[in-house]
């Protein structure tokens, strides 16, 4: 962009989401960008000249900061230019809102939930009260401080050497104690945040069928859920699995866009849920016919009489927050579209009456 010089660019851990901090000698303003580089969210951080009366919400938009009128700055005769050796970022947990410091402290937040369209911008320490171009960083703080103290534990935390091994090893006990005995192991997360394995468990002498479940998804929060609910803590962390009679490592490739989705689509699973499946060849064996699945975290509805039930994989915590594995039934877009039309309850009751099992055969 003629004009303007970079301070600071940084990519969210999970490669969804991108910050940019932009200076253009009137104004000092951050971008969240989508990994096209569109923007999700400006905000206006200082004014470095006069501050008018009035100005245009549209350069926001347009790749230049309009200047902050003088009703809601902190310096309505402008500040000096942001110092970039010392501006650093802070990304949430969940990779979907940002924190930007410097030697002062927080000087803005952009949160998962801040959306332009909706007028919601992010929040700034130089802006007073609200505008379209940010709101008064003072009015959140102390609510918002200790989150990103916590995004900061966390990312220092997820650097050491073991961290990984430590939610790997959480998870692969707590299936040998309620699944069984391990069969094989992949990496189904190209070796970058967030690390996500599949385990199988083999049929068994009492389960005819084999279980593949996700190791690592419970690792990190999901995003977006506080646009949805005040507490997150029920529904931030999961675990895939899918029971199926089919060869494990064919049914495993299910797991190499499902796995990383929420993160890399900056979204949520929850029960009955339903995702468009992605097109890929290395799944297209098992896709057959279906285009979407359906997330259930009890799928004992959709055992028939005579089958075998659903194990009971409940009760693992992951940093205080309850650990939830939902289920993957593969459906048709007939199905997809009826649990849109209706619920997801709606549908399983549909595909219960029909007869479908739970376990992909």
């Amino acid at each position: 962009m003629t004009g303007t010089h970079i301070l600071l660019d940084r990519a969210s851990p999970y490669r969804s989401r991108r910050v940019v901090v932009e200076y253009d000698s009137r104004t000092t303003a951050a971008y969240l960008l989508d990994p096209r580089g569109q923007v999700r969210v400006p905000v206006w951080l200082a004014n470095h000249e006069m501050a008018p009366e009035t100005s245009d919400p549209a350069g926001l938009y347009a790749g230049h900061a309009p200047l902050m009128p003088a009703d809601h700055t902190k310096h309505p005769q402008g500040r000096s230019r942001l110092d970039p050796a010392r501006l650093r970022a802070v990304w949430f947990e969940e990779g979907d809102g940002v924190a930007l410091l410097d030697d002062d402290g927080l000087l803005a937040i952009i949160p998962g939930w801040a959306e332009a369209d909706r007028g919601l911008p992010g929040y700034a320490r130089e802006a007073i009260g609200r505008s379209p171009y940010a709101w008064a960083l003072d009015d959140v703080a102390a609510q918002l401080w200790p989150r990103v103290v916590h995004a900061e534990a966390y990312w220092e935390w997820r650097a050491a050497p073991n961290a990984w091994r430590s939610v790997q090893r959480t998870v692969f006990n707590h299936l040998n104690r309620t699944v069984g005995p391990a069969g094989h192991y992949w990496d189904v997360s190209d070796g970058h945040d967030p690390l996500i394995r599949v385990s199988e468990r083999p049929p068994t002498p009492d389960r005819p069928y084999t279980v593949l479940s996700t190791v690592g998804m419970s690792g990190q929060r999901m995003p977006t859920l506080d646009r949805y609910m005040a507490d997150t803590s029920a529904h931030a962390r999961i675990e895939l699995a899918l029971a199926t009679t089919t060869p494990a490592h064919v049914a495993a490739r299910i797991f190499r866009w499902l796995g990383t989705f929420p993160w890399r689509a900056v979204t949520w699973f929850g029960n009955g849920h339903s995702v468009k499946w992605m097109d890929g060849p290395e799944d297209s064996p098992l896709r057959g016919g279906n285009t979407a699945v359906l997330l259930v975290a009890d799928p004992a509805p959709l055992a028939g009489a005579g089958s075998a039930p659903p194990v009971d994989v409940s009760g693992l915590t992951f940093h205080g927050d309850p650990v939830n594995w939902l289920w993957i039934v593969p459906i048709t877009r007939p199905e997809h579209l009826f649990a849109k039309e209706h619920d997801a309850a709606t549908l399983i009751a549909k595909l219960a009456a029909e007869g479908r099992s739970w376990v992909l055969e």
